[in-house]
């Protein structure tokens, strides 16, 4: 297959993946948003799996990575509706960190425009981290966080229909040459046989 096939669309769209899976999981990670950190982790795996499928045309990686795609579709999906608080859900519960940690998301305290305000004399936390919101943000934190997991949605599921795409071809190529190389040689061998008899029959000296 040349470089303009399915095969290469889905290296690239699975390198995009992990770039971007990367990056939101070094924002999650400083955010201690602990259930979306190992959601990503496993993602990172499965694409892992999923580019090595396609590199190496293993048909069985990429239908993993196809099913994982479903799933982690509808990873974000839930997160968007948890940030946009869609449903009843709240983005100020403490669903996402396990109950862990007072973080709500780093995006709260240091999103587009935020300014820090530093918390009254005196006051800080138990865990000695500062939960202060920024404030006068460009855009809120919940809104960074659903467009991050909007990206995620629509990268995989082009992904999913890609590694669709790329399982039936790997299955055809398989069939064909199934075929192609098995079928000649019982004829060649059932033909020859007989008359390989014959001959040694006709010359065979009395």
């Amino acid at each position: 297959m040349g470089c303009c096939s399915g095969r290469c669309t889905l290296i690239v769209l699975c390198t995009v993946q992990l770039v971007t899976a990367l990056e939101r999981q070094v924002f999650d990670f400083l955010g201690y948003q602990w259930a979306p950190i190992l959601a990503t982790f496993i993602h990172i795996v499965m694409v892992i799996l999923g580019l090595f499928g396609t590199i190496q045309y293993r048909p069985r990686y990429i239908v993993v990575y196809a099913v994982w795609a479903a799933i982690w579709v509808t990873w974000n999906v839930f997160i968007t509706c948890f940030y946009l608080e869609v449903g009843g859900l709240s983005k100020d519960s403490e669903l996402l960190t396990f109950n862990l940690s007072k973080h709500r998301s780093w995006w709260r305290e240091h999103g587009p425009g935020c300014q820090r305000e530093e918390p009254a004399a005196g006051w800080r936390p138990p865990d000695g981290q500062a939960l202060v919101p920024g404030v006068g943000c460009t855009l809120e934190h919940g809104y960074v966080e659903a467009l991050h997991s909007t990206l995620q949605i629509l990268v995989a599921l082009v992904g999913f229909v890609y590694a669709c795409y790329v399982v039936s071809v790997f299955t055809e190529e398989e069939d064909i040459d199934f075929i192609g190389g098995f079928d000649p040689f019982p004829l060649y061998h059932v033909t020859e046989k007989p008359s390989s008899l014959l001959f040694k029959q006709v010359y065979l000296p009395a």
